[in-house]
Protein backbone atom coordinates (compact mmCIF):
# COMPACT_ATOMS: atom_id res chain seq x y z
CA UNK A 1 0.00 0.00 0.00
CA UNK A 2 1.20 3.52 -0.82
CA UNK A 3 0.37 6.22 1.70
CA UNK A 4 0.95 9.90 1.05
CA UNK A 5 0.66 12.47 3.79
CA UNK A 6 -0.08 15.83 2.21
CA UNK A 7 0.25 18.62 4.74
CA UNK A 8 0.53 22.37 4.91
CA UNK A 9 3.80 23.78 6.25
CA UNK A 10 7.12 22.35 7.28
CA UNK A 11 7.86 20.68 10.58
CA UNK A 12 10.32 22.85 12.50
CA UNK A 13 10.25 21.34 15.98
CA UNK A 14 12.96 18.74 16.54
CA UNK A 15 10.85 16.59 18.86
CA UNK A 16 8.13 16.29 16.20
CA UNK A 17 10.69 15.44 13.50
CA UNK A 18 12.12 12.70 15.73
CA UNK A 19 8.66 11.20 16.34
CA UNK A 20 7.72 11.38 12.66
CA UNK A 21 11.02 9.74 11.71
CA UNK A 22 10.43 6.96 14.24
CA UNK A 23 6.94 6.14 12.98
CA UNK A 24 8.07 6.44 9.36
CA UNK A 25 10.69 3.81 10.08
CA UNK A 26 8.15 1.55 11.80
CA UNK A 27 5.64 1.97 8.97
CA UNK A 28 8.22 1.01 6.32
CA UNK A 29 7.42 -2.67 7.11
CA UNK A 30 3.78 -2.17 6.12
CA UNK A 31 3.58 0.48 3.41
CA UNK A 32 5.45 2.90 1.23
CA UNK A 33 5.19 6.32 2.85
CA UNK A 34 5.55 9.64 1.05
CA UNK A 35 5.43 13.10 2.60
CA UNK A 36 4.31 16.09 0.58
CA UNK A 37 4.55 19.46 2.29
CA UNK A 38 2.93 22.44 0.62
CA UNK A 39 3.73 26.03 1.56
CA UNK A 40 1.66 27.63 4.24
CA UNK A 41 0.33 31.04 3.37
CA UNK A 42 0.99 33.99 5.64
CA UNK A 43 -1.96 34.30 8.01
CA UNK A 44 -1.51 37.14 10.49
CA UNK A 45 -3.88 37.55 13.43
CA UNK A 46 -7.20 39.31 12.89
CA UNK A 47 -7.89 38.20 9.33
CA UNK A 48 -11.33 38.91 7.95
CA UNK A 49 -13.43 35.90 6.91
CA UNK A 50 -12.70 36.73 3.26
CA UNK A 51 -8.96 36.84 3.94
CA UNK A 52 -9.15 33.51 5.79
CA UNK A 53 -10.96 31.95 2.83
CA UNK A 54 -8.31 33.34 0.48
CA UNK A 55 -5.52 31.75 2.55
CA UNK A 56 -7.34 28.39 2.67
CA UNK A 57 -8.03 28.54 -1.08
CA UNK A 58 -4.37 29.19 -1.92
CA UNK A 59 -3.24 26.32 0.32
CA UNK A 60 -6.04 24.17 -1.12
CA UNK A 61 -4.85 24.74 -4.70
CA UNK A 62 -1.39 23.51 -3.72
CA UNK A 63 -2.85 20.48 -1.97
CA UNK A 64 -5.02 19.51 -4.94
CA UNK A 65 -2.03 19.80 -7.31
CA UNK A 66 -0.41 17.00 -5.30
CA UNK A 67 -3.36 14.61 -5.34
CA UNK A 68 -2.70 12.05 -8.06
CA UNK A 69 -5.40 10.40 -10.10
CA UNK A 70 -6.60 7.20 -8.47
CA UNK A 71 -5.68 8.26 -4.93
CA UNK A 72 -8.23 7.63 -2.23
CA UNK A 73 -8.27 10.93 -0.33
CA UNK A 74 -8.85 11.11 3.41
CA UNK A 75 -9.02 14.63 4.82
CA UNK A 76 -8.56 15.32 8.51
CA UNK A 77 -11.55 17.45 9.32
CA UNK A 78 -13.30 18.41 12.56
CA UNK A 79 -16.62 17.62 10.85
CA UNK A 80 -15.42 14.18 9.79
CA UNK A 81 -16.27 10.79 11.23
CA UNK A 82 -14.56 9.77 14.45
CA UNK A 83 -13.22 6.22 14.47
CA UNK A 84 -11.77 4.01 17.15
CA UNK A 85 -8.32 2.60 16.35
CA UNK A 86 -9.86 -0.75 15.44
CA UNK A 87 -12.26 0.97 13.04
CA UNK A 88 -9.41 2.86 11.37
CA UNK A 89 -7.57 -0.45 10.98
CA UNK A 90 -10.68 -1.97 9.40
CA UNK A 91 -11.00 1.05 7.08
CA UNK A 92 -7.38 0.63 5.92
CA UNK A 93 -7.89 -3.09 5.41
CA UNK A 94 -11.14 -2.55 3.49
CA UNK A 95 -9.50 0.04 1.24
CA UNK A 96 -6.77 -2.44 0.37
CA UNK A 97 -9.27 -5.19 -0.34
CA UNK A 98 -11.28 -2.81 -2.56
CA UNK A 99 -8.17 -2.15 -4.64
CA UNK A 100 -7.30 1.28 -3.24
CA UNK A 101 -3.55 0.84 -3.06
CA UNK A 102 -2.82 4.57 -2.96
CA UNK A 103 -4.19 6.58 -0.06
CA UNK A 104 -3.58 10.28 0.62
CA UNK A 105 -4.15 11.69 4.09
CA UNK A 106 -4.53 15.47 3.95
CA UNK A 107 -3.73 17.76 6.88
CA UNK A 108 -4.69 21.40 6.45
CA UNK A 109 -3.00 24.48 7.81
CA UNK A 110 -3.81 26.50 10.90
CA UNK A 111 -7.05 27.78 9.34
CA UNK A 112 -8.22 24.37 8.13
CA UNK A 113 -8.99 23.11 4.64
CA UNK A 114 -10.59 24.83 1.68
CA UNK A 115 -14.00 23.75 0.43
CA UNK A 116 -12.39 22.45 -2.78
CA UNK A 117 -10.16 20.05 -0.83
CA UNK A 118 -13.03 18.86 1.35
CA UNK A 119 -15.17 18.36 -1.76
CA UNK A 120 -12.36 16.29 -3.35
CA UNK A 121 -12.19 13.99 -0.32
CA UNK A 122 -13.39 10.43 -0.49
CA UNK A 123 -13.56 10.31 3.31
CA UNK A 124 -13.57 12.87 6.12
CA UNK A 125 -11.85 11.69 9.30
CA UNK A 126 -11.88 13.41 12.68
CA UNK A 127 -9.41 12.41 15.37
CA UNK A 128 -11.01 14.45 18.13
CA UNK A 129 -13.35 17.38 18.66
CA UNK A 130 -10.30 19.12 20.15
CA UNK A 131 -8.06 21.24 17.96
CA UNK A 132 -4.42 20.17 17.57
CA UNK A 133 -1.54 22.01 15.91
CA UNK A 134 -1.37 20.78 12.32
CA UNK A 135 2.32 19.87 12.76
CA UNK A 136 1.47 17.61 15.72
CA UNK A 137 -1.38 16.01 13.72
CA UNK A 138 1.17 14.47 11.34
CA UNK A 139 2.76 12.58 14.23
CA UNK A 140 -0.62 11.54 15.68
CA UNK A 141 -1.76 10.35 12.24
CA UNK A 142 1.36 8.24 11.70
CA UNK A 143 1.03 6.64 15.11
CA UNK A 144 -2.60 5.71 14.41
CA UNK A 145 -1.83 4.35 10.94
CA UNK A 146 1.01 2.29 12.46
CA UNK A 147 -1.37 1.05 15.17
CA UNK A 148 -3.88 0.19 12.44
CA UNK A 149 -1.41 -1.96 10.53
CA UNK A 150 -0.39 -3.74 13.75
CA UNK A 151 -4.07 -4.47 14.47
CA UNK A 152 -4.61 -5.76 10.91
CA UNK A 153 -1.63 -8.09 11.22
CA UNK A 154 -2.65 -9.27 14.70
CA UNK A 155 0.66 -8.06 16.10
CA UNK A 156 1.08 -6.89 19.68
CA UNK A 157 0.96 -3.14 20.26
CA UNK A 158 -2.67 -2.21 20.66
CA UNK A 159 -4.36 -2.84 24.01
Amino acid sequence: MNIAVISVGKIKEKYLKLGIDEYSKRLSRYCKLNFIEVADEKAPENLSLAEEENVKNKEGENIIKNIKEGMYVVVLDLKGKMLASEELAQKLQDLGIQGNSSIAFVIGGSLGLSKSVIDRADYRLCFSPMTFPHQLMKLILLEQVYRGFRIIKGEPYHK
